[in-house]
């Protein structure tokens, strides 16, 4: 199985189509936002060209009114996998979401469901109270974890109140993991930061005039809770605003690219030191050359 992996707008989708183009791939979503129906344009999803030019799986499978857990999407992607081999096909996951690619390869944790009420209660807390309580019930996961990492703190913190262990209990006992039954061939792009900075400008400006904007009028006549990850996705808040007429274009405009840019060096950052160093890393801006070079090495 090849595996094209690493930050938004840094070239991994024409790749990917490249590798199964020469090796008779599948190309698998490993990012969570192309999984949403509708976030064609904001999720930069494969256009018509490269969804023809060969086979795609799990790109906007799923309606937006619904949230895809890391979990979820690893239950289909070995679906997808399985698929593929039999078929005498290669799998080639590609994607920038580093959950979704630990949890496939490495297996979840068996966390059980969080009671409701400990869960509304987290996430109503201001995010410097929920450290400073995460400090004194899980004070392994509170050194751990930034302070202003929302997200990461109300998760340890709803877990270790509604299961009475902390995270990293359930952690050590993770299980469905595929990374020890496969053959995999990684690869992470990560090439210049003001390359793909540029590039995550120039793109950001480029959906709102292809398309975006009425992407998100669709999302806002739904009426969707705002904590669905579909509103939550990079482009739609801002975009959102716009619309409603908080903020100027030119204002939207910068605070998209901004956004972009933030998560692109989130991305870029975790996949710089979260996987194992044996995994292929290329540095450069893709070409013709890099592409040909690179995909020798993934078919074999």
């Amino acid at each position: 199985m090849a595996l094209i992996a690493g930050p938004t707008a840094s070239g991994k989708s024409g790749l990917a189509v490249s590798l199964a183009q020469a090796a008779n791939g599948v190309v698998i979503n490993a990012d969570a936002s192309q999984v949403y129906a509708d976030l064609q344009i904001l999720s930069a999803r494969p256009d018509a060209r490269e969804m023809a030019a060969a086979p795609h799986r799990l790109f906007g499978h799923i309606d937006g009114a619904q949230a895809c857990t890391a979990a979820r999407w690893a239950a289909d992607a070995r679906i997808e996998i399985n698929r593929a081999h039999a078929e005498g096909q290669l799998p080639i996951l590609v994607g920038g979401t580093g959950l979704y690619l630990r949890t496939l390869l490495d297996g979840i944790a068996p966390v059980p469901d969080i009671e409701a009420d400990v869960r509304a209660a987290v996430r109503a807390m201001p995010v410097a109270d929920a450290h400073a309580a995460l400090s004194r019930e899980d004070p392994e996961a509170a050194a751990r974890l930034a302070p202003a990492d929302t997200t990461r703190v109300a998760r340890a913190l709803e877990v270790v109140r509604s299961t009475g262990k902390p995270l990293t209990y359930w952690q050590q006992h993770k299980s469905g993991g595929i990374a020890d039954s496969i053959r995999l061939s990684p690869l992470i792009l990560l090439p210049p930061r003001d390359w793909l900075i540029a590039r995550c400008d120039r793109r950001f400006e480029q959906m709102v005039d292809s398309g975006a904007v009425q992407e998100v009028e669709g999302l806002l006549a739904r009426a969707l809770s705002p904590e669905l990850p579909v509103m939550r996705a990079i482009g739609v808040p801002e975009i959102a605003g716009w619309l409603r007429g908080e903020i100027d274009r030119e204002t939207m405009l910068d605070r998209g690219r901004i956004a972009t840019r933030q998560y692109a060096k989130r991305q870029y950052t975790w996949f710089s030191r979260q996987p194992p160093i044996n995994w292929t890393r290329e540095t450069q801006p893709i070409d013709d050359k890099i592409t040909g070079e690179m995909i020798i090495k993934l078919r074999q």
